[in-house]
């Protein structure tokens, strides 16, 4: 398994587990020709943590913690069955209040921006995509400001913790026009993107992108929620289950199924197209109040952190 874990420390991008620089943690791995997906945490992880470490949760093949929200995105990819494919778990210093860590997902994203400027540089030929959960994505569209146009191929973002504006600020660079963004959505997250709107939101920032769409021809807003998008993904190879509780900040990847769909778009030999997947998006959609009745009554307990390592 191609697996390289980059931390963001005090003194620069390092490996997590010797403190090694990026370039030489890379190098054993970055020949090959498949694609490399750079995986980023959100909130409350802090790489090296007793209990928040994000390399012993969702980042590690096997987490080894026995918290409910510890799945293994790598497993979830494929990226532990192949070693064509490079995975790259990127930590970064997501404790305190959310906001010293919505500030702090800044400069990691300027930090991500050197790390993906030195993949590019080391294997140009490879495909460059990025998975990354609630303020990873911040992360995420941080990176873009710093990076030359065809530098990042696909953002998937997963309830991603950032606004309208600085959003479309970070599409409009070279770099965000040319890069496919796929927005996961669900009503689960709503209550989340509200507490993120009334804490750090203004009428400068616009409403969080889990409720306003960039208005821009290679964003792509999934809600993966509504009844008649989850069957068409299902008509794409992609079976979904449906929502079980009425509220949840990590059900874009804890929800049997997801990982169906983020393999055939990052990892996959032949992705799938964003106009097919812009096809599912647009089906006529079932989003009347009905559909909150029909979940079953479970509740994930308000909060954007991952909780105690015990869950």
């Amino acid at each position: 398994m191609a697996l390289v874990k980059i931390n963001l420390g005090p003194e620069g991008l390092v490996e997590h587990a010797t403190g090694a620089a990026p370039e030489t943690a890379l190098a054993p791995h970055i020949g090959g020709s498949g694609p490399v997906v750079v995986m980023i945490h959100g909130f409350k992880f802090a790489p090296g943590s007793t209990a928040y470490c994000p390399h012993d949760h969702i980042l590690s093949p096997r987490p080894g913690t026995a918290c409910w929200k510890a799945k293994s995105w790598p497993a979830g990819l494929g990226l532990t069955r192949s070693e064509d494919r490079l995975g790259i778990a990127f930590g970064w210093p997501a404790r305190g209040s959310i906001w010293q860590a919505y500030h702090r997902a800044a400069e990691a994203g300027r930090a991500l921006s050197r790390l993906i400027r030195l993949i590019r540089a080391a294997a140009p030929d490879r495909p460059v995509h990025i998975l990354a959960h609630s303020l990873g994505a911040r992360v995420a569209l941080s990176a873009l400001p710093h990076l030359n146009p065809d530098t990042l191929d696909r953002l998937v973002l997963l309830a991603g913790a950032e606004f309208l504006a600085p959003a479309e600020e970070m599409l409009a660079t070279p770099a965000g026009r040319t890069a496919e963004v796929i927005s996961i959505a669900s009503r689960e997250n709503r209550p989340y993107d509200r507490l993120l709107e009334r804490a750090l939101g203004s009428s400068a920032t616009g409403r969080a992108i889990g409720r306003a769409a960039p208005r821009a021809p290679n964003w792509l807003t999934l809600a993966i929620d509504d009844r008649a998008v989850l069957a068409a993904l299902s008509d794409l190879g992609c079976d979904i289950a449906p929502p079980e509780r009425w509220i949840c900040h990590w059900s874009s990847y804890l929800r049997p199924g997801v990982f169906s769909l983020y393999s055939a778009l990052l990892v996959d030999r032949n992705p799938l197209p964003l106009a097919r997947l812009r096809h599912a998006a647009l089906a006529t959609q079932d989003r009347t109040p009905g559909l909150l009745a029909r979940l079953r009554p479970q509740l994930a307990l308000p909060g954007f952190g991952v909780g105690r390592a015990a869950g």
